[in-house]
């Protein structure tokens, strides 16, 4: 395991730091990002030029793909085209080039957050539980709902991976992130349906990096194990052994 290279864009986020401090010592760590990112080899360059990016890749064997405009639930198209969709079509492109084995897409839950305008999800997301006890929960097999132009880009991306991994033969994992806060914490009454502790992202993102060679392309849901929660846990617990611990009710 020592010796497995793995490039992580946009190591300097919130996501990307927190997985540094998990898996650091443990793999050949390298960065791809606009700023440096002191202590590990740093390969500064914008997602959105493709032979500017090119040379982080040589060597990789992983590419752990964070780097994104997540600013908002709704950044502007501009950014969203360059960072989102075009950068990322440059990272699977750097990476079949280079002979990369696998991309870890950070994909989000906001592929199917437009179902958070229906019942029962309009109520788990608002916290409005009287009478809730069971809902239909939203799989990987799900149709995508996004509800904003971010969501959309980030379906975009699963399906490039999708055709990346079916023409060129990378094998791609898209891990549809919940929301992960600084704080660590809940922050709103949304945040007990669809909240991520860093503890738990960080470790399935882990599992995707160490999952078998045989898996050419799969989607996983990456929440924690949140009682209003809707997204499915079941589907990254019987392919890659991952179970969340924290649990968003613990923090009320």
């Amino acid at each position: 395991m020592a010796g497995r290279s793995v490039l992580v864009t946009g190591m300097s986020g919130l996501i990307g730091r927190a997985l540094r401090e998990h898996v650091e010592g443990r793999y050949t760590l390298r960065a791809l990002n606009r700023s440096a990112v002191e202590g590990v080899p740093c390969h500064r360059a914008d997602i959105g030029d493709l032979e500017a990016i090119a040379p982080a890749f040589e060597g990789v064997d992983t590419v752990v793909h964070l780097a994104a405009d997540a600013t908002s639930p709704n950044p502007p198209w501009e950014s969203i085209l360059h960072n989102n969709v075009t950068g990322t079509y440059n990272v699977y492109e750097a990476a079949r080039r280079a002979k990369v084995k696998r991309v870890v897409f950070a994909s989000s839950g906001a592929t199917v957050s437009g179902i958070e305008k229906d019942k029962p999800y309009s109520d788990l997301v608002a916290g409005r539980y009287d009478g809730l006890t069971s809902w239909p929960m939203v799989t990987h097999l799900s149709p995508v709902r996004p509800a904003a132009l971010y969501g959309v880009s980030k379906v975009w991306g699963e399906a490039l991976g999708r055709q990346f991994a079916d023409t060129h033969g990378l094998s791609v994992i898209c891990v549809r992130i919940g929301r992960v806060h600084a704080e660590d914490r809940p922050m709103s009454p949304r945040d007990f349906a669809v909240w991520c502790s860093q503890r738990d992202i960080v470790r399935l993102l882990e599992r995707c990096v160490e999952a078998p060679e045989a898996i050419r392309y799969d989607i996983f849901f990456g929440t924690s194990r949140n009682k209003w929660g809707y997204r499915d846990l079941e589907h990254p617990s019987a392919v890659l052994g991952w179970e969340p611990v924290d649990v968003a009710e613990d923090h009320r």
